[in-house]
């Protein structure tokens, strides 16, 4: 990274310049990325079109797994036209506030996500544990009150990552960010002020975040577990498990990625820039393009609207 002898007072205009190391075959990366991206759209819309039009999809999970595919499409929808544009026609400037725009977009749809798959662990939780009282506690208000809360924890705790870039850091070595896209820590790196504060709130709040969330999650597979183990006949052991796989997975495949993507950037000064940008990019973007393939596919009853659209669609 370029560093200037003279500090800039806050610039109007960031350069983002990428993968560093890789720009010369930034546009070959950009193919599959944008392949991800189409299909995730799609994959997302077809599974929101299909929840909101069947009715028998109107229940808790259904409505979780759409919300999920909401948070997809937006957190792609953040980044890729900028990240493409960067890749293919060198568009590579950016303006400082829309800079933070992005993150603050970027960081409390991930947030709301993992929100989302910690509400759908719960009700995963109450209908194996506890199947005759699901009906009664995972209420379309309980829905409602949860999606509620999920959002606002996402928006109160991403916003003073904000504030207090824009109003605390004033002066910047640089304004080019070796990034694909407008991450915390890279934005607040390149200020020529003292940054402490900025890291230990966003080491706060990533850990009261995942760190909450984490421990519930697992807490709730744990005890379905114990519960679908114990369930006298195998058919009902493999029925209650088949439920959760979907959700395992897509659970394990965020926060693997999230993990790795974190740690390096704070802790990983060894590992290649490269590395750590091209696995912050994909940390974004197999997420939303694997999970309208892993519900469609492992959910019974999305699987077959699938079929039955594409069968109404083809007459012959």
């Amino acid at each position: 990274m370029f560093l200037s002898n003279v500090s800039v007072f806050m610039p109007p205009v960031l350069t983002l310049i990428g993968i560093p190391g890789l720009e010369s075959v930034q546009c070959w990366i950009g193919i599959p990325f944008c392949a991800m991206y189409i299909m995730a759209m799609i994959g997302n819309s077809l599974l929101l079109f299909i929840i909101k039009t069947e009715p028998s999809l109107h229940e808790p999970m259904y409505i979780f797994i759409g919300m999920l595919g909401v948070t997809d499409i937006v957190i792609d929808t953040s980044i890729m036209p900028k990240m493409l544009g960067i890749f293919w026609f060198h568009v590579s400037e950016i303006y400082f506030d829309s800079c933070l725009f992005q993150m603050w977009l970027l960081h409390t749809f991930q947030c709301i996500e993992s929100g989302i798959l910690l509400a759908m662990a719960l009700d995963r939780y109450v209908a194996i544990c506890y199947p005759l009282r699901h009906a009664t506690i995972f209420t379309h208000k309980l829905v409602v009150q949860l999606g509620t809360v999920v959002i606002l924890r996402a928006a109160i705790l991403s916003a003073p990552c904000i504030f207090l870039i824009k109003y605390r850091l004033q002066f910047y070595h640089t304004t080019i960010i070796s990034h694909t896209y407008c991450e915390h820590m890279a934005v607040v790196k390149l200020a020529a002020e003292n940054i402490k504060i900025n890291k230990i709130y966003g080491l706060f709040v990533a850990f009261t975040v995942t760190g909450f969330d984490l421990t519930f999650i697992t807490f709730s597979y744990s005890q379905i577990f114990v519960t679908v183990f114990h369930l006298p006949q195998k058919e009902a052991r493999l029925k209650a498990f088949n439920t959760c796989i979907a959700h395992i997975f897509v659970f394990l495949q965020l926060y693997l990625l999230a993990f790795f993507s974190f740690f390096t950037h704070r802790f990983g000064s060894h590992i290649p820039t490269y590395i750590h940008i091209l696995f912050s990019s994909m940390y974004l973007l197999v997420p939303p393009f694997l999970n309208p393939l892993v519900y469609g596919v492992k959910t019974k009853q999305i699987r077959t609207n699938v079929v039955k659209m594409c069968c109404s669609s083809n007459p012959d």
